[in-house]
């Protein structure tokens, strides 16, 4: 039996969906700002330190973009709040670029799983050519590793997935008929 919606019908969730992202939104922009004004005082605070530490290939490779990536990081989370705001008020364009930055997030979460397990690795890594350790320390330490990295991943794939969803919603017939 297919079930008719009027015109104007309002679901609760989009409206759920909107407002709660409306608020993540304006809690990822004013923390990219935080984040942004953090990291132009990041230079002073080395130069006050005195001689820089060594860092490996990858850790120089990250502090370089990181400028980049805060940017990129602000840019999206202002536009999923314009998205969200658009969400909100049921205009058809916010319903495509809302899910076209649910795919971007989950694109940019895939790849920062990634990251997210070399930076461990060799921070791990690092810590362990520096440390003396008994085995069984050290096995201890690596049981701790493999649980921090396998929830890591779960959690990342879990956020992937709810994203995911969200956007599998949001182009279903009933949904899309509250945009006309």
């Amino acid at each position: 039996m297919t079930q008719t919606y009027s015109v104007g019908y309002r679901s609760r969730f989009v409206t759920s969906i909107a407002w709660v992202f409306i608020v993540l939104g304006l809690v990822a922009s004013v923390s990219a700002l935080v984040r942004h004004a953090g990291l132009a005082a990041l230079p002073e605070q080395i130069a006050l330190a005195g001689a820089p530490l060594p860092q490996p290939l990858l850790t120089g490779w990250l502090l370089a973009g990181l400028p980049k990536a805060l940017a990129a990081g602000g840019v999206m989370s202002v536009a999923m709040l314009a998205a969200a705001v658009g969400l909100l008020l049921r205009l058809e364009w916010a319903r495509r670029g809302f899910i076209v930055l649910l795919v971007l997030a989950i694109v940019a979460n895939l790849l920062g799983l990634w990251l997210q397990q070399e930076v461990m690795r060799s921070l791990v890594d690092a810590t362990l050519q520096q440390a003396v350790l008994t085995p069984q320390v050290a096995g201890v330490f690596g049981g701790f590793v493999v649980a921090a990295r396998s929830m890591a991943a779960l959690v990342t794939l879990g956020g992937c997935g709810l994203l995911g969803w969200i956007a599998w919603r949001l182009c279903l017939a009933p949904i899309r008929q509250e945009f006309a």
